[in-house]
């Protein structure tokens, strides 16, 4: 699938996303795996695989049991990094 660098998302346009209105309560900076998938519309067995691929090392972390995933890195790997598909 060919890239489009005019889709790429800069770091104020994520940050306005979430300023204003419900979206910044909806998803916090550090997200689960429900809300992760939620987030970029993505099954959370799909998130697993790609983390356990180490598709998501830039975006995720494990913390005890839980694994978290910032917010923003998410984002930013989703629309301006690498995907699986790409």
């Amino acid at each position: 699938m060919a890239r489009h660098d005019s889709l790429n998302l800069t770091q104020e346009e994520i940050d306005r996303a979430f300023s204003t209105g419900d979206w910044g309560k909806q998803f916090p900076p550090v997200l689960t795996f429900a809300l992760a998938s939620q987030l970029i519309n993505t099954p959370v067995q799909t998130l697993r695989e790609w983390r356990s691929k180490g598709y998501l090392s830039t975006c995720s972390r494990l913390v005890g049991r839980r694994v978290g995933f910032f917010r923003d890195r998410l984002l930013d790997w989703y629309f301006n990094g690498k995907r699986p598909n790409d």
